[in-house]
């Protein structure tokens, strides 16, 4: 008997590798790197912490800036050559930004496990934290820094710009993926989401719009939260645990944000994002209670677990929630204009935390706000469907 012939991977699931690969780079060299170089010029030139640490708040504004410029450059093209000068602006951004480049990579191949692809995509954030990062400091100390940032640079030309080229493509009518075709696989989301219409949506439709501004706040405020707790997190826990131990605690955070988005991507295309999303704000709500309390060892390094736990999916659910909510031809404006929202709002994070460690002398003020940032968060993501259900009964 003849075995029946090999099935051919689906070529969405390439370019869910090759958006890990970006997201690794992207993460870390222009996510945890940041700290890393601070760190590093500071040691180089002898120059204070608190003068250059307002550089990371700058980072991410100019991401954000150059993103939305060239978002906006798009809506005034004429001629072919526009595109190309409104893609190179927008290019400036995309390492600060590459949230939104992820989504918009994966989303076109799959409906019903597009929360899966898209997990699995983003993980490369998190692993850009396990590798990267350390690659990086390892260099600096063999190497030095400008040979280190040389090689990292380096490596990454050499392993992104062959996997862009040979695997991101748009994708063909006849390619579909497999749970596409089956209705026993559909995902909640096709419950829910819109039919589409003539009127695209537009950036200047976001105030007016409930679904999108409760979308792009409470992750604003989340992600405000998260990043500047992961900015501060080795100044807080050094005094307590010692440098050496801190970094592990960090790497447990990184590690937890892997095992987090996973576990959720394997359940998000089968239960209500909005839910997920305010399950998730509670995690972190609880993690920062522990962190604020915590009087044992045992009890840092857990709440440093559970906050890693949502730090992956705060990154992950609000494009999830988008594919919920809008028309499918409106996923990547939507998308990019909530990331655009969240990145210039958590640039502050960084910043925030530490005018308000200067002034409180201690993290404890400091991480109360990010608690009170998180809660808030969970009560606004979830008015929409509190409202359905209210109409409902």
């Amino acid at each position: 008997m003849k075995s029946p012939p090999m099935r051919r991977l689906y070529h969405g699931w390439r370019v869910v590798a090759a958006a890990f690969l970006i997201a690794l780079f992207g993460w870390g060299l222009g996510f945890y790197g940041p700290g890393i170089y601070l760190m590093a010029l500071e040691e180089r030139h002898g120059w204070p912490g608190a003068e250059i640490s307002f550089a990371i708040t700058a980072y991410y504004l100019a991401g954000a800036m150059a993103m939305a410029c060239g978002v906006t450059l798009l809506t005034l093209i004429r001629q072919p050559w526009q595109v190309y000068a409104a893609f190179a602006v927008m290019s400036l951004g995309w390492a600060a930004m590459s949230g939104a480049a992820i989504n918009v990579i994966v989303a076109p191949w799959f409906e019903s496990r597009r929360g899966l692809a898209v997990s699995l995509a983003l993980n490369g954030a998190s692993a850009g934290g396990v590798v990267i990062a350390p690659l990086i400091i390892l260099l600096m100390g063999r190497l030095g820094f400008c040979a280190a940032l040389w090689c990292a640079a380096i490596l990454m030309l050499a392993v992104v710009l062959p996997t862009v080229g040979l695997v991101l493509r748009p994708k063909r009518a006849e390619e579909h993926d497999r749970a596409d075709a089956s209705t026993s696989e559909q995902p909640y989301a096709s419950k829910e989401a819109p039919l589409a219409n003539s009127a695209s949506w537009r950036p200047v439709m976001a105030l007016d719009d409930g679904r999108f501004l409760t979308i792009a706040i409470p992750f604003a405020l989340g992600l405000t939260a998260q990043v500047g707790f992961l900015t501060h997190q080795v100044a807080y826990l050094s005094p307590l645990l010692g440098a050496v131990a801190a970094g592990s605690a960090v790497s447990l955070t990184t590690s937890a944000a892997i095992v987090g988005r996973v576990a959720m991507g394997a359940v998000v295309d089968r239960i209500d994002r909005r839910a997920a999303a305010c399950a998730n704000f509670h995690l972190q709500v609880i993690a920062l209670g522990i962190l604020i309390s915590a009087t044992s060892v045992p009890m840092l390094y857990l709440g440093c677990a559970l906050f890693g736990l949502g730090v992956g999916n705060m990154i992950s659910l609000p494009g999830l929630i988008v594919q919920q909510e809008f028309p499918k031809g409106d996923f990547a404006r939507v998308v990019s204009a909530v990331v655009a929202v969240n990145q210039l709002t958590f640039a502050f994070g960084p910043a925030l935390l530490g005018v308000l460690r200067q002034v409180e002398g201690t993290y404890a003020t400091p991480l109360l706000v990010c608690l009170a940032m998180q809660a808030l968060a969970a009560g606004i993501v979830v008015v929409p469907r509190l409202s359905r259900v209210r109409s409902r009964s």
